[in-house]
């Protein structure tokens, strides 16, 4: 729409300015020349109405052909410009022979005006050609980036929704071997946590198609996954979660279930004790944090190796998302490793739908 308005004012400031010429042209005639009035419209009229013309066709011919090489680009457009301008010429020359052929004093100025006709033409519709050389120019590098981004948006959208289904697997593997070992010795609890699993993933399907949720629903998604982890590990499983202002705020969907995931790999499954996890989520700034913090044996492990799939799947997200590599950090300190997420809010709330 931008574009054709662009365009549509282009043509009337064209059509414009060759009506002003038109008009001064004739009177510099009447005034000047003392030609007849008739005469003077007349001679103004066929010049500057040719002369748009062979403008329009210069102007089109630009817009479907364009050497490549700028040199070249320049010696095309100045023969075609003055090949027009002795058409031109000719023409209006002819036109106007014809109606003024027994005027001999106004065919006598023709022909000593046809030079300066000639390299006037030729000048303007060389300016008209580069010009619209130029301005094609721009289009078409315009449509260039215009694809390149398309594409390149493509394959970053391409590339989350990969990361995104990777998730999937990554957890529910894991939920289906605890399943399998509560069959035999709990399997009220292994009934219970496989209805869990179904609210789980169906929530999942639900979000396929969100680009950004509020952080209230990402925690209320996460609640689901810890259910879950709750139904396997019971008491020894505890979790305490602030919101400190922040739940309007927007992120990317499945994000944190990862992280709580990694905290409950490296909390529990090489200890026999309870484990509290943390997540505190804040703004600041216009940016949204989340921590999340849990106990490690730091003897029995080494928190760095924390950074697996969940956590490098998490950073490569939010560099497609940010173009940062700023915005996942990982600490350990006193037996507890801390993850901090920053989420910008800086990106177009409209898009999630």
């Amino acid at each position: 729409m931008a574009k054709q308005i662009i365009k549509g004012s282009v043509w009337w400031t064209f059509l414009t300015s060759f009506t002003i010429w038109m008009f001064l042209y004739g009177g510099l005639l009447y005034y000047w020349f003392h030609f007849p009035l008739w005469q003077a419209i007349a001679d103004s009229s066929v010049h500057v109405i040719l002369l748009g013309a062979a403008g329009v066709i210069i102007s089109h011919n630009v817009a479907y052909y364009r050497p490549t090489a700028d040199t070249m680009k320049f010696g095309y457009v100045t023969i075609v410009s003055l090949a027009l301008a002795v058409l031109w010429v000719c023409i209006s020359r002819w036109v106007l022979i014809n109606t003024f052929e027994s005027e001999p004093g106004y065919l006598a100025w023709l022909n000593n005006a046809i030079p300066v006709h000639a390299i006037v033409g030729w000048m303007l519709i060389t300016g008209i050609g580069f010009r619209s050389q130029v301005w094609y120019d721009a289009e078409d590098q315009q449509k260039t980036l215009k694809r390149k981004e398309d594409a390149e948006k493509i394959v970053r959208e391409a590339e989350l929704f990969k990361l995104r289904q990777q998730l999937q697997p990554h957890f529910l593997f894991n939920s289906l071997n605890s399943i399998n070992a509560l069959i035999m010795l709990r399997p009220k609890e292994a009934r219970e946590m496989v209805l869990k699993l179904s609210d789980f993933l169906r929530g999942s399907l639900k979000r396929e198609d969100d680009q950004w949720i509020s952080l209230a629903e990402e925690l209320q998604y996460l609640q689901l996954y810890l259910d879950i982890e709750k139904v396997r590990f019971g008491h020894r499983l505890t979790t305490i979660i602030h919101d400190e202002g922040a739940a309007k705020m927007l992120m990317p969907p499945m994000l944190l279930q990862p992280v709580v995931e990694n905290a409950i790999k490296f909390g529990l499954y090489d200890t026999i004790g309870d484990i509290t996890i943390s997540i505190k989520a804040w703004a600041e700034e216009n940016m949204l944090y989340i921590a999340i913090q849990n106990p490690f044996d730091h003897e029995s492990q080494q928190p760095n190796k924390g950074t697996g799939f969940g956590l490098n799947s998490i950073q490569r997200r939010l560099y497609l998302l940010f173009a940062r590599q700023d915005l996942l950090e990982v600490s350990a300190s006193e037996n507890i490793y801390t993850t901090i997420i920053k989420v910008p809010q800086t990106h177009d709330k409209s898009s999630n739908n």
